[in-house]
This record gives structure tokens, C-alpha cells and sequence, in this order.
């Protein structure tokens, strides 16, 4: 195990968020959350059995061991690379720990996602962004007006500000890229089998409740962040995303979600949530911020530079931190 010392871990911390500002997730050699899908889905296969179906007791505890052999295997997994690269040089190990934090920060990735629904809806073509929106959303898509198919966007970006970029961001701070894949785990597991249905009710319970540990903190120091990214901007309102915190985070069903959610729609002087349909189910999701103008298109955008804000902020705090810190 390589121990760095507080400075190496910020600077590397540092350095993988500028790796993903410029490259993005990479295209080649294949992601590590696409190696780390497939191992999941390989211990699904293995552990869940229809004759479990029902046995709440059992199919927890098999949902442990998912979650516990998926995050040991990533933690290892990356630890020994990372080891195997500071043998050869100090220098490699620096560079291949800085690549592997990199690909489980998504500030670029997130942007283009968002880009790809932001494009067609200000050209008029609503049948475009509603496919695109399809791809970062659970909830029915095809009947999607504008407005609809634009806070689909701009919820995704809030939410995401945690998992994709303060989470992995301060995970990588605390432990390097083992650690920050660790968190890519936890994240994985949550969006493959955190579900509360029929069949991830019990045996997705652990990896859910994981998720939710582990985002905690990092979801309240975002929401700090995004209320001091809301300053920067005079487009947009410290006050109101503070306020909108306080009267509206709680009423999310995710105990870290609303929190993002509530001060990017307080920021920027929208509602978010309101009524969505799954495999045609309506569900009506808490409403979040006061919406002092209609939302639209133009505000995926603002929250786009929000999460971009934040990204900014992180990388300042490490450096200025680097001088304080051995």
C-alpha cells in the first residue's frame, strides 16, 4: 500500500480534475465503471436466485455481499495498479493515479450529456432532446414538452454535481484513486441496483444505503458550494438557493439529493420536480424552489456554469490548501 502524504493527495486530487476539464471520460482503454457495470452484473447473476424472491433476510444479505465484493475488487483492484506503477517509478505512480481519479470525476461528461438535450431544444427539435434526455433519465421521455424535457437536464446536472465531481473529488483527497474508485463503486451499485421494486427492493437495500453514507457529507458540502457558486454569477441568487435549501431538501425522498436539487432551483429562481411518468406510471416528485419565472432550455445552461463553478472552486481551495498542509 502506498501511503502519500496530505499535499501529494490534494495536488493528484488537483491534477485529475484538470485531466477531466480537458479530456473527459476517455474513450479508450474501456472506462473503469464499465469493467466495474460488468462485475456487478456478473455477482448478480451469481447471488440472486428466484427462490430467494420474497426471503427479505436472505436477499439483504446477499446485497451485502454484492456491495462488499464489488467495493473490495475496485479498491484493490486500483490499489494494485497504482502500487504496480510507483515500483517501476515514483513519477508513473503519480501519473496513474491521477488518470484513474480523473475517470471517476464526470464535470465534462455531465456538460456534454447536458449539451446534447440544451442543442436541439434551443433549434426546435423537441423529438431530439427528448432522445437524449432518455439517456440520462430513468422516467418516460416520449411525451416530453420543452419545458419538461429541459428540467429533466438541469435536475440530472444538479444530482450530479455530488456523484460526479465533490464526491469522487473528496474521496480522492482523503485516499487517492483507490479510494475515489471505491466511491465509483458505491455509485454504480446505487444507479444498477438501488432500486425499490419488485426485484432490488431488498437484495439493492445495502448498496443503496451505501450510496446514501457516502454521499452525505459530500452532498451538504455541495450544497454550501453551489449557494457560494450562485454569488459568482448575477444572473443567479446565493440567497435564494440557501432559502431554498432550508425549505425544500427535505422533502426529497433521497436523503442527499434534494439538497443539490433545492439550491440549483433556488439559484436560478425555478421548480424543479413536479410530475413524472415511469413505464407509464405518473409519480409526482417533490417540488423544489419558487418558480419566479418559467423554466427553460436557457437554464440548463446556468446549470452547466453552476457545476462548472464548483469544479473551480474545489481546484482553488486544494492549491491554497497545498501551502498550509506537508
Amino acid at each position: 500500500m502506498i501511503l502519500y502524504s496530505i499535499k501529494e493527495l490534494f495536488l493528484l486530487a488537483a491534477a485529475a480534475l484538470v485531466i477531466d476539464w480537458i479530456v473527459g471520460d476517455p474513450k479508450w482503454p474501456t472506462h473503469p465503471v464499465i469493467w466495474i457495470g460488468r462485475l456487478i452484473r456478473w455477482l448478480e447473476r451469481m447471488l440472486y436466485q428466484k427462490r430467494w424472491k420474497g426471503n427479505a433476510a436472505v436477499l439483504r444479505g446477499l446485497g451485502a455481499v454484492l456491495t462488499l465484493t464489488t467495493l473490495g475488487v475496485s479498491y484493490a483492484a486500483i490499489g494494485g495498479l497504482v502500487w504496480a506503477a510507483d515500483a517501476v517509478h515514483h513519477w508513473l505512480g503519480y501519473a496513474v493515479s491521477a488518470w484513474f481519479i480523473s475517470t471517476t470525476i464526470a464535470v465534462k461528461g455531465l456538460k456534454e450529456a447536458a449539451m446534447q438535450v440544451f442543442r436541439p431544444l434551443a433549434e426546435g427539435r423537441l423529438r431530439d432532446a427528448r432522445k437524449f434526455v432518455g439517456y440520462i433519465v430513468g422516467r418516460d421521455t416520449e411525451h416530453l414538452n420543452e419545458r419538461e424535457a429541459a428540467r429533466a437536464a438541469v435536475e440530472t446536472v444538479a444530482e450530479n454535481t455530488v456523484d460526479a465531481l465533490v464526491s469522487p473529488f473528496l474521496f480522492a483527497m482523503i485516499g487517492g484513486a483507490p479510494l475515489a474508485m471505491l466511491y465509483r463503486a458505491v455509485n454504480t451499485l446505487d444507479s444498477m441496483v438501488g432500486y425499490r421494486n419488485e426485484k432490488y427492493e431488498y437484495f439493492g437495500w445495502f448498496s443503496a444505503r451505501t450510496d446514501d453514507v457516502f454521499n452525505y457529507i459530500p452532498a451538504r458540502i455541495t450544497g454550501v458550494m453551489l449557494t457560494i457558486s450562485a454569488r459568482l454569477d448575477h444572473r443567479m441568487s446565493a440567497r435564494d438557493a440557501f432559502r431554498s435549501i432550508r425549505a425544500f431538501a427535505h422533502l426529497h425522498p433521497s436523503p442527499n439529493s434534494g439538497i443539490p436539487e433545492s439550491a440549483v432551483a433556488g439559484a436560478l429562481g425555478i421548480e424543479l420536480g413536479g410530475l413524472n411518468h415511469y413505464l407509464g406510471v405518473p409519480s409526482e416528485r417533490a417540488r423544489m424552489g419558487w418558480p419566479l419565472r418559467e423554466l427553460d432550455a436557457q437554464d440548463i445552461l446556468l446549470s452547466v456554469k453552476l457545476l462548472y463553478l464548483v469544479s473551480y472552486l474545489l481546484f482553488a481551495g486544494v492549491i491554497i490548501g497545498c501551502f498550509f498542509v506537508s
